[in-house]
């Protein structure tokens, strides 16, 4: 059985980059291992007061991201598609080229936001980097339109 990693942000270009993989994952009789990584908060020493509500914040974001990540799961296994979750914090681009080899993925399924190559010299490109250094293919799936996003073509 293939595997298939879909790294997910829960971003409106979440619900293309699924529906990709499950047509993969149909076609290589495979199976589906979402992933969501949270980025740590960025703490200085000016918010050392604030810490016990900064890991309220960071529990709460891992809860909610873990509700997405079943229903993402439900809408694989209702569609015919074997589907795990993980989740982890932390480095994005490394995570999901760890957790590739990790699950030993045969294809990453990954979105590109379609920002600007400005916004991609200083913020990085997530895709760019996966791309990079995955050790398996990796299909990257376009942004979704705004018309197309609300059904209009």
């Amino acid at each position: 059985m293939k595997t298939i990693l879909v790294p997910v942000d829960f971003s409106p270009a979440t619900p293309a980059v699924l529906a990709q993989a499950v047509v993969l994952a149909k076609a290589v009789s495979g199976r589906i291992v979402l992933l969501n990584i949270i980025l740590p908060p960025v703490i200085v020493a000016e918010y050392g007061a604030l810490l016990d509500s900064i890991a309220e914040i960071k529990i709460a974001g891992e809860k909610a991201a873990a509700v997405q990540l079943e229903k993402l799961a439900k809408q694989c296994e209702r569609r015919g598609v074997k589907a795990e979750t993980r989740q982890f914090t932390g480095s994005i681009v490394a995570l999901i080229t760890d957790q590739a080899r990790a699950v030993e993925a045969d294809y990453v399924v990954i979105g590109s936001h379609g920002h600007t190559a400005l916004y991609d010299v200083f913020v990085g490109s997530t895709t760019h980097g996966v791309l990079r250094r995955a050790r398996c293919p990796v299909i990257v799936v376009p942004p979704v339109k705004r018309a197309e996003a609300r059904g209009k073509k």
